[in-house]
């Protein structure tokens, strides 16, 4: 497990395009135009990175309490399954029953959307406004494999409910850290 630093992309970067399968829907297409006019987190995670273990029923509660503020929540897996099969799609379907993700969680085979957005680490999170400008990126809590700290999800909730009460976001904020994503060579 390589600790790795999220990028921290430029505040007010448009959201990059994608258009991925959902696995546990069949596979059916999801893309940033399904969000059109909604504040949008998108978690780049997988199942295996003991940094997105810890956090992951926090993850899922994030996700079910900010979608019935009319927050859209998407998780993307760009990791190589070839070498890392325990992030397989079928596993992904297995992790969705396991932990309650009850938002898309999508399969990001070419790897092409984490190079876009420079995702470099499970968990990378970024928060964008209606029109999809980045307001937030990094960490989603100082909770990490190695330390007692409880998961609350305190940071991206902050800058999430300042934005949902048209309040300014603190652009003082901390990249996430956890395993590398595992691009294919």
């Amino acid at each position: 497990m390589a600790r790795t630093p999220s990028v921290m992309l430029d505040l007010g970067t448009q959201a990059p395009y994608f258009s991925l399968p959902e696995p546990y829907n069949n596979n059916k297409i999801i893309s940033l135009d399904d969000f059109k006019g909604k504040l949008l987190v998108v978690f780049f995670i997988c199942n295996h990175c003991p940094y997105v273990i810890k956090i992951q029923e926090q993850i899922a509660k994030f996700g079910s309490n900010y979608q019935k503020k009319s927050v859209a929540v998407v998780a993307i897996n760009s990791n190589d399954v070839t070498n890392y099969p325990d992030d397989s799609p079928a596993k992904m379907i297995e992790k969705i029953k396991e932990v309650g993700y009850n938002f898309p969680y999508l399969f990001d085979e070419s790897q092409e959307v984490a190079k876009a957005y420079r995702a470099a680490c499970t968990p990378d999170i970024y928060l964008f406004n209606k029109n999809h400008k980045l307001i937030y990126r990094g960490q989603f809590d100082d909770a990490r494999p190695h330390n007692d700290v409880i998961s609350t999800g305190v940071d991206l909730k902050e800058a999430t409910d300042a934005l949902l009460s048209d309040k300014k976001v603190t652009t003082k904020q901390k990249p996430s850290l956890g395993c590398n994503i595992k691009f294919k060579q």
